[in-house]
């Protein structure tokens, strides 16, 4: 539970500010760079190939690079083959294809007037030199990879307005509904604005905080709508109505109001439960003392949205949080660079490294229980990746823990019984 070293599964030659797992392909999808300025620092998104290496341990290799010209990605929701960036003020919309060289000479003929940025792929045996990797996804060389070619191919689809701002337009947050029949966001304008997709016709644009819109989150069958803003606020929303605000002081009535504020929310599945839905939501201090006063999470009924229960989870204020496909374990990085891991039943945490990262962390997503049909988690309970302003992208895993057979246990207890037997026995004769 102390401070440790976790290695480095990828650096890149930018600053990352989101990252993405896409379970139909496999693909993991970092995204940043250094924005406008002329720096020389690029901005781009950057597709890896993920292997497990033994039971614990894993590698990652860059397929594919994808400029985004003057623009960094802040954010981002992947979908069906989709990417939804947050750019600026804009959402732009990129599909993405994963194919061999031979499928993918047969889509070049299919698609021969489309705009489309191809990599090769390279791939490497085992996790090899961590350093030639990163100098060689800095200098694009690929004479260290093997023949065996794959191919990502993106090509542009649309670009929406996605905030307005007059002073400088900033898209915060970005997603898609569970059922990929709307993408959301929300912006520096307290705005938020639902388009239908892959359509994009405009479904809703209003008015939901006051500032900045931090987080936002959409329930199994578009139910609920759940918002978090600067303004102090977690609002429930159904369509463009609001239904109710949260209060999290009802579970910690001994905090003033307007100490802290909503920063995230996530919904989250609840384990051999099926109609149960659970909402998480973290609380940072507003201002900041010299005594720094903890964060707070809090598990919330997904269904009523009552509180169930609220835990400090540490005074290093919290960046981004993340849940679990399964809703098993909840993921939240620091401004500081930590890392850590909780258990969503009890908020218990099960995992921290202190300062993982050299500065803020500002993404965080769990692995799928599988990806294209292989067990990517190995023998892991869960595992996690993170990515930070420091260019670096890590992975968090967390070992099964150790148990025994449970025909070793009877056994045992067995023997045990018989022991004390003979112990009565000797002890006092005639005791059977």
């Amino acid at each position: 539970m102390g401070k440790r070293r976790v290695p480095d599964l990828y650096r890149a030659p930018f600053p990352l500010y989101s990252i993405k797992v896409d379970p139909k392909t496999g693909l993991v999808i970092t995204a940043g760079g250094g924005g406008p300025s002329k720096t020389g620092i690029k901005n781009a998104l950057h597709f890896l190939d993920l292997q497990l290496v033994g039971e614990h341990q894993y590698s990652a290799s860059l397929l594919h690079s994808h400029d985004t010209d003057t623009r960094a990605t802040m954010n981002m929701a992947v979908g069906n083959g989709v990417i939804a960036a947050g750019q600026d003020g804009a959402c732009c919309l990129m599909r993405f294809k994963h194919c061999t060289q031979k499928e993918e000479g047969k889509a070049s003929e299919k698609d021969a007037g489309n705009s489309v940025q191809q990599g090769n792929a390279r791939r490497r045996g085992g996790k090899g030199d961590k350093r030639g990797q990163d100098e060689a996804a800095a200098s694009g060389d690929m004479s260290d990879m093997k023949d065996e070619t794959v191919h990502i191919s993106v090509t542009g689809l649309a670009e929406v307005q996605s905030d307005l701002n007059p002073r400088d337009p900033l898209q915060k947050v970005v997603r898609f509904s569970p059922d990929l029949s709307l993408l959301l966001t929300g912006g520096s304008d307290g705005h938020i604005r639902v388009w239908e997709f892959p359509s994009l016709k405009k479904k809703f644009d209003f008015k939901a905080h006051e500032g900045e819109v931090e987080d936002l989150d959409m329930s199994p069958g578009n139910k609920h709508l759940v918002t978090v803003g600067r303004d102090f606020s977690c609002s429930v929303w159904s369509g463009c109505q609001l239904a109710m605000g949260l209060n999290w002081l009802e579970t910690t009535p001994q905090i003033a109001e307007k100490t802290y504020r909503y920063m995230a929310c996530r919904f989250g599945k609840v384990e051999d439960q099926k109609d149960s839905l659970r909402l998480y939501t973290v609380q940072i201090p507003h201002k900041r003392d010299r005594k720094p006063p903890p964060c707070y999470l809090t598990k919330w009924d997904g269904k009523s949205f009552l509180p169930m229960l609220t835990a400090p989870c540490g005074t290093e204020v919290i960046s981004s949080l993340a849940v679990s496909d399964s809703g098993t374990f909840i993921g939240l990085g620091t401004v500081t660079g930590s890392v850590a891991i909780y258990i969503a039943f009890s908020l218990q945490k099960l995992y921290y490294v202190q300062e993982s990262h050299g500065i803020v962390v500002t993404d965080l997503a769990f692995l799928p229980d599988s990806l294209k049909g292989k067990n990517i988690k190995g023998n892991n309970e869960t595992a996690m990746l993170s990515v930070a302003v420091d260019s670096r992208c890590q992975i968090h895993a967390v070992p099964n823990r150790r148990s025994f057979p449970i025909w070793l246990v009877l056994i045992f207890c067995g023997l045990m019984v018989v022991g004390v037997v003979l112990l009565l026995q000797s002890l006092f004769p005639g005791f059977i």
